[in-house]
């Protein structure tokens, strides 16, 4: 079977200014922010975990941190964004307090990375700050997929009910926050996972999980090439995070977590 292939797409780097239309609280620990304006006449996203900056209001130099654009209509002229709260770190902060009428500004994405082939069987595995991209994933699969999704979230009360068209199981583990650098959550969860020939493993979690999950996989014959690993957040680096564990030296590394902190996910 042919190995899906990854199409690489640029996108003009734009700064918009945006105004907070709606508010949710979605889970005790997610956010869920409408974003609104004008200058999303022309938002460009190509790929679920596309990655977008926020610069976090609040100071003359703002913090800047990586969110997945988890649903977008530029037609209604509409951006939806979720925060993981965990009750520290400036964008988590910021989301909290943010109320409609609320502006921000965010950049970006700047490009995407488009994973195209035959697939029939996607597994999607990742903890809170993977949840924006998995979900977007969930909702844009068309009927005749097959998806597995595991997910940890903190416990039974931050699942999310996430519609989708795909034929859609999902295992959610439930680990404390101040355990959320153990990967032994995922690796137990591995070997109930069925890695069909058209099986396509998609990994997002904090770095040092990721590694031991892609190693992991590889261990158990699935394909290189039927494999993508991303560490979204790196334990101890505030802002540090590795966009693509098999990208060259000096690619794929990035400011700005889509935890938003170092030390555990806080933001998505």
């Amino acid at each position: 079977m042919e190995a899906p292939t990854i199409r690489r797409m640029r996108h003009e780097l734009k700064f918009r200014e945006l105004t907070v239309a709606r508010t949710e609280r979605l889970t005790p620990h997610m956010i869920r922010l409408t974003l609104t304006g004008e200058d999303l006449a022309d938002f460009a996203s190509g790929s679920f975990d596309d990655h977008m900056k926020v610069f976090v209001p609040g100071t003359d130099d703002p913090a800047k941190r990586d969110y997945t654009p988890r649903r977008f209509d530029t037609e209604a002229r509409e951006l939806i964004v979720d925060f993981a709260d965990h009750g520290d770190g400036p964008a988590a902060s910021w989301a909290r307090g943010a109320t409609a009428g609320s502006t921000v500004q965010i950049g970006g994405p700047r490009g995407s990375r488009v994973i195209e082939g035959e697939i029939g069987h996607w597994v999607l595995i990742g903890d809170e700050t993977a949840l924006p991209a998995m979900g977007r994933k969930l909702e844009e699969l068309p009927a005749g997929v097959k998806v597995t999704m595991i997910a940890a979230v903190p416990g039974p009360e931050d699942e999310q009910q996430i519609d989708s068209a795909a034929d859609v199981t999902t295992r959610w583990l439930h680990r404390p926050l101040d355990q959320a650098t153990d990967a032994r959550f995922f690796l137990d969860a591995l070997p109930q996972i069925d890695l069909t020939p058209d099986t396509f493993v998609w990994i997002a979690t904090e770095a040092g999980i990721a590694k031991q999950l892609r190693a992991a996989v590889l261990e158990m014959g699935h394909p290189l090439p039927w494999l993508k690993a991303a560490g979204y957040w790196i334990d101890g680096e505030a802002e540090a995070s590795i966009k693509d564990l098999d990208a060259p030296a000096g690619h794929g590394h990035g400011r700005g977590a889509k935890s938003g902190h170092g030390t555990r996910p806080a933001a998505t």
